[in-house]
């Protein structure tokens, strides 16, 4: 509750607000190891895709310069001639005769049967290939918002842990602001002990001089750095020329 304990500007970097649809700083780490976690996924798909159209190539290559046909002709006469008029010449003119063949051969192959058809991946196959990888960083994304309902389930279903937790982290915020206050003031008068520099020496006296210059040559809270606005305070002692904001002072 803003009204129990405002929140220092320190503090609401270390706290994550349910209604809050930014993410914030204590989501962002586990968010960014997740995807890290998807990183070996995502290397071993383009070694996969990159090897697919490897290969593809490959066999494209030979399938286009390795084709061979072969033609070939040829052409067999036999031919037996039995001389004589005798009865033992037409005997063997009409049993060998038998023999006398004549046909031409011609024959055409080639090793297209042999080689390899290869069929690329087309477009879409790869945008269905990298769809789930896809799927599963846009779920390590949105992931942060469903983890926001857990501490809401375990204190509808445990509300005595809940306010335990509550007044736990309420004490534990004032020790650190107790810790810082004591920090922070021995770092502000440590920076008091030492001699200023002449720029800001000379953007002093410019101020001083020039009260018009203000707006651009603005002054920055000691404590938190934030750039000066009409609520900052000045330090009350004349000597000193810190500035705090509104949280700080």
């Amino acid at each position: 509750k803003q009204t129990l304990l405002p929140l220092l500007r320190q503090e609401i970097s270390s706290f994550i607000f349910p209604c809050n649809l930014a993410l914030q700083r204590p989501e962002l780490r586990y968010m960014v190891l997740e995807l890290l976690r998807c990183i070996p996924l995502l290397l071993f798909l383009l070694f996969i895709c990159g090897l697919d159209h490897f290969i593809f190539t490959i066999l494209s290559i030979i399938q286009h310069h390795s084709f061979i046909e072969y033609s070939y002709q040829t052409s067999h006469q036999l031919s037996v001639n039995v001389m004589g008029e005798s009865l033992m010449a037409e005997l063997l003119r009409s049993t060998i005769g038998a023999l006398n063949t004549s046909f031409d051969t011609e024959v055409e192959t080639s090793n297209f049967a042999c080689l390899p058809q290869p069929t690329g991946m087309t477009r879409q196959q790869y945008l269905n290939t990298c769809l789930p990888l896809g799927v599963l960083a846009l779920l390590c994304l949105a992931q942060i918002y469903p983890f926001r309902l857990r501490r809401a389930i375990a204190a509808f279903y445990f509300p005595k842990r809940e306010k335990t937790r509550v007044l736990f982290l309420y004490n534990k915020l004032l020790q650190q602001r107790r810790n810082f206050l004591y920090l922070q003031r021995r770092r502000v008068a440590r920076q008091a002990r030492q001699p200023p520099g002449p720029g800001t020496l000379l953007l002093q006296w410019c101020r001083q001089r020039w009260p018009w210059l203000r707006r651009c040559l603005r002054q920055r809270c000691t404590l938190c750095g934030t750039a000066e606005t009409p609520r900052h305070q000045p330090c009350p002692n004349p000597d000193c020329s810190a500035l705090y904001c509104e949280s700080c002072w």
